[in-house]
């Protein structure tokens, strides 16, 4: 599987000549979903949820389709009747040839006062986890970790110590649009010295077998 960032919390996942797209949201590239088989997205969140971007992927591919939840997909279903469906925690399907696990129920806490939303994370192929924005951690191995590393919600030493709970063998940063380059040396200092695995980070558009 050949696994390229895009910008923030988006990735594309390839095998087989097809193609699975995670979280093309407003902080991506424009054209970050198109080409795309499948979507998948983990919550409302405009970082990661860009209706524009997502119209235009499945209206350049009327094969493809959306998995997400139901506060998405209520934004989508009517234009693409069949094409939107919607998944929460537990939920296991099959998808241009990808098999997908659902893991996770609710946004990490930003502040008190605001609600929390619904979030999932996506567990590819047993082996890809990107858990939008929580730090759920999957009740099965994780080979490769996509790790939100900044954003208003977390901190660093909450970010160490997720991926100390996952143990995957590797760990690449997504939700990184926020991260200044000053601070990138920081966080791959101390994340890689204090996770206890593998952590790397791929600069939009670059990629990595897996």
């Amino acid at each position: 599987m050949k696994l390229t960032k895009k910008s923030h919390a988006c990735v594309r996942l390839e095998k087989g000549g097809r193609t699975l797209v995670l979280d093309p949201g407003m902080f991506t590239e424009e054209d970050a979903a198109l080409g795309a088989d499948a979507l998948l997205v983990t919550h409302e969140h405009p970082d990661h949820f860009d209706e524009g971007r997502l119209r235009a992927a499945l209206e350049a591919n009327p094969a493809a389709e959306i998995w997400t939840l139901r506060s998405v997909a209520e934004q989508l279903s009517a234009a693409f009747p069949g094409r939107v469906h919607t998944v929460g925690h537990g939920d296991a399907f099959t998808v241009a040839g990808f098999d997908v696990q659902v893991h996770g129920e609710l946004h990490a806490v930003i502040h008190p006062d605001i609600p929390r939303i619904t979030n999932v994370g996506f567990l590819v192929d047993g082996a890809v986890f990107h858990p939008g924005d929580a730090l759920t951690v999957p009740d099965r191995p994780v080979d490769t970790l996509l790790l939100p590393v900044m954003a208003p919600w977390n901190k660093i030493s909450e970010v160490i110590d997720y991926v100390r709970e996952v143990k995957p063998r590797r760990a690449y940063d997504i939700h990184d649009a926020l991260l200044t380059d000053l601070a990138r040396p920081i966080y791959d200092r101390q994340i890689g010295a204090l996770g206890g695995t593998d952590h790397s980070r791929l600069a939009p558009g670059a990629s990595a077998e897996l």
